[in-house]
């Protein structure tokens, strides 16, 4: 890759979707010695800010438009957060690599004073009934927004009493408290992230993937392809309640028909994600 091409980065408009491109830009700029330029895209899921993501399917909202440009020629990569990424790629797309994943596990947000809430806003049927087996008397309501408009939302009370957040979202945004609100980590024996939370992915044409070979984050994409394979094979979106994460030793699965469970892993299941993802699926006692 030549020293003095620009390679063009298309990102949502989102400050978090922005912070995100910015880490990508300086790790490009660094490794590659190129310049960089951000194209900002507004994407459907951006655009329809009353549609219940659950309801219409989220998966595809936040980042047609930007595979889009890279199909078009318009942009060299784009930049997703990984959980946004449907499990199968458009013809002539793949995953140049990941950023190093941040902390990803999910924070209750909860209004100050409020001990247990009464109602919990979250669009996500992971979220809802996972967190629901922590506070099963709750209720729950949607909620959309930016991050900051989320956390104000629950400060000034009127439309719950908590929500959910990515901790990766917020350590990225650099908000470490918010006034009005507790923030309280939620472990994996609790609450099981989404496939591929915290990582960032840089998405570029089929032709392209072996330029970025050696740019990026092999663990995360170590873990993160393991995950994928679970999406892949039940064909996961938003309006459904599953989750899998892979630490270096553990795998974290949960799914509305069987709850949550834990698997030990070892180097031989990263080898083979997709027939480790089958098999694990059919012990499960999935058909697929």
């Amino acid at each position: 890759m030549s020293a003095t091409k620009k390679l063009i980065l298309a990102t949502r408009k989102s400050p978090l979707a922005l912070a995100q491109t910015e880490l990508v830009a300086a790790h490009l700029r660094a490794k590659l010695g190129v310049e960089t330029e951000l194209l900002k895209l507004v994407t459907t899921g951006d655009k329809q800010t009353d549609w219940s993501l659950e309801k219409k399917g989220g998966k595809g909202l936040f980042t047609s438009e930007l595979e889009q440009a890279l199909l078009r020629g318009e942009a060299d990569v784009a930049v997703h957060s990984t959980k946004d990424l449907p499990g199968d790629m458009p013809e002539g797309l793949g995953i140049g690599g990941y950023m190093p994943r941040e902390d990803p596990r999910d924070i209750l947000v909860l209004r100050a004073g409020v001990a247990e809430p009464k109602t919990i806003a979250t669009g996500s049927p992971r979220r809802r009934l996972q967190i629901g087996m922590i506070f099963p008397n709750a209720q729950f309501t949607e909620i959309r927004g930016n991050v900051d408009t989320r956390l104000r939302k629950i400060a000034e009370g009127g439309v719950a009493d908590a929500t959910l957040l990515a901790a990766a979202g917020l350590n990225r945004l650099q908000i470490g408290n918010w006034p009005g609100v507790e923030f309280h980590s939620l472990g994996f024996e609790n609450m099981v992230p989404a496939v591929g939370q915290a990582a960032i992915a840089v998405q570029c044409r089929a032709g392209d993937v072996a330029k970025f070979a050696n740019v990026f984050d092999a663990a995360t994409a170590t873990t993160v392809t393991l995950e994928r394979a679970f999406q892949s094979a039940l064909g996961g979106g938003c309006h459904t309640a599953f989750a899998a994460h892979a630490t270096a030793d553990t795998l974290y699965f949960f799914h509305h028909e069987i709850g949550l469970r834990s698997l030990p892993l070892g180097p031989e299941d990263f080898a083979k994600p997709v027939e480790f993802a089958r098999s694990t699926l059919k012990y499960f006692g999935f058909q697929i």
